[in-house]
This record gives structure tokens, sequence and C-alpha cells, in this order.
């Protein structure tokens, strides 16, 4: 899918419109390991997913708390930071090699001021990962662990194969172990 039909998938704009926020974007790629942000730092562009993997994540103590998962076509910031521009108090890391299009804050506000479709379509984006967020934090709370795993494995079955296992048991709240149980035993 381009870009354009995922963008008429949350709000419809004209050709005319995204041909706006396309002369804006830039190129950008990070080898994998690569840091995009890091706490303290102040998310200065959003990011557009062509390829690869990325992963939002905070350490408490010697373990790693997984928030997020980034990948083709979706968004890709630290969304507190890049949207009240503020510093980041957790990191957003590439996961894989990956290549994305980025437009700054300033670029972004600027086209909130010409086009009203735009602005709309990203209120409604930002609606939608709210949701996802929400959603995400019922099936912590209300699904078995299993339910989480299976869930998860319908949603982004190619993550299974792209992140390390450890990353994903720590999304889904499931102890390493358990995750590898999981793995081997559930038909997905």
């Amino acid at each position: 899918m381009d870009r354009h039909e995922y963008f008429n998938r949350f709000h419809p704009i004209s050709s005319a419109n995204y041909d706006l926020l396309n002369a804006k974007l830039k190129s950008r790629t990070f080898k994998k390991g690569a840091f995009i942000t890091v706490p303290g730092q102040v998310q200065k562009a959003l990011y557009f997913v062509k390829t690869g993997v990325q992963m939002s994540y905070f350490d408490a103590g010697a373990k790693t708390h997984v928030v997020a998962f980034t990948y083709a076509p979706n968004l890709c910031a630290i969304p507190e930071s890049f949207q009240f521009q503020q510093p980041s108090t957790y990191f957003l890391q590439s996961l894989t090699d990956s290549e994305m299009d980025y437009l700054s804050y300033e670029d972004l506000m600027a086209l909130f001021d010409q086009s009203q479709p735009l602005e709309r379509l990203f209120r409604r984006m930002t609606e939608f990962v709210l949701a996802g967020v929400i959603n995400r934090h019922i099936e912590l709370h209300a699904l078995t662990m299993q339910e989480r795993f299976v869930t998860f494995c319908q949603r982004s079955p190619h993550l299974l194969q792209l992140v390390p296992h450890k990353y994903i048991a720590s999304y889904l709240g499931i102890d390493p172990t358990n995750f590898s149980k999981l793995f081997n035993t559930v038909p997905f």
C-alpha cells in the first residue's frame, strides 16, 4: 500500500494536499542498533517508516520494558516528546536497518496552518494511536499470557522473525522462559 492510500484509511486527503506534505519530506536511514531518540533528547522529527523495525523502550533497574514496535507504513516517534517538544523519557532505536522519510515539527505545524485536511489527517492518526495504546493497556490487564501472545501473532506475525524474542516477551509482559514455551507450543 502506498503512503497516500495509508493516509486515506484515516482521513481522505486530495492529491494536492498529499503533494504539499510530500514536498516537505526528507529521507534518512538508520543502521541496525542506531538510536533515533534517547532520554533527554527532544524528538524534532516525525518519521514515516518505509523499511525496517523500530522499538521504543525504557530501562528500569536491569530490565528493559518495551513500549512499542513500529514498521511500515506506520509513523515512528516518541509521541509526547514530538508533540510537546519536550525531552524524551525513553529510547527509540532501530532494530533493523531502516529507511524513513521525516518531517520536522516546524514543517508539520506550518502544514497544519496551510491545510485543514492535513491537520485533520494527523489528528485522526493521533486518535488511532491513542485508541491503540488504550487497547494495549486493556490487553495487558485483561488477557491471559497465551491470549496476549496469540493476539500479537495475529496482529504482527512478521515481527517474530525480525525482533529478538526477549523484546517481544517484554512488550507482552511475559517472562522470556514462558514466551519460549508459548512460541514452541501455541499454534498461530
